[in-house]
């Protein structure tokens, strides 16, 4: 009897920490740094963007739209239309169709950034490199850097 209680206790606990450690996020507890923020603000500011507000993280972001539904976790299934930039205005990834992701599996900009707006929501993320794809070239995106998101998200599931 106590073999089987244990068993059970162990085995609830191994489910419930799997579950919390998926979605137990602080999107403020990275922050990009401070060289990053500062590379970021100078491209705001030599292209004349404002509106612009800095997340705790060091992402900046200006929404678009709030949107009206529901807000996504750091861990929601997401559909969204989106385009990516580099700061020289190259395109280097889009869907204009709608598309899904679970954020849990996308880079901390994303994360930190569309649990900001709603549904039917449209934000643009200015994303310091280590809060992107870092030290890292990814494909025809190379390493550190700034990476411009328009997104639209479009359902939370």
């Amino acid at each position: 009897m106590f073999k089987n209680f244990l068993l059970t206790i162990v085995l609830g606990l191994l489910f419930y920490s799997c579950k919390k450690s998926g979605c137990d996020y602080d999107s403020c507890a990275y922050t990009a740094p401070s060289a990053e923020i500062q590379a970021v603000q100078t491209y705001l500011n030599n292209n004349s963007i404002t509106g612009t507000t800095q997340h705790c993280s060091g992402l900046f972001y200006k929404i678009e739209n709030s949107g009206t539904g529901n807000n996504p976790g750091a861990c929601s299934n997401v559909t969204v239309k989106y385009k990516g930039m580099l700061t020289n205005g190259t395109v280097f990834d889009q869907a204009t169709t709608p598309v899904s992701f679970n954020l849990g599996m996308l880079i901390t900009g994303w994360r930190n950034g569309l649990p900001l707006i709603k549904e039917g929501g449209k934000i643009i993320l200015y994303t310091p490199p280590s809060l992107g794809y870092g030290s890292q070239a990814n494909g025809s995106i190379p390493a550190n850097s700034i990476l411009i998101f328009e997104v639209e998200l479009i359902v939370v599931q």
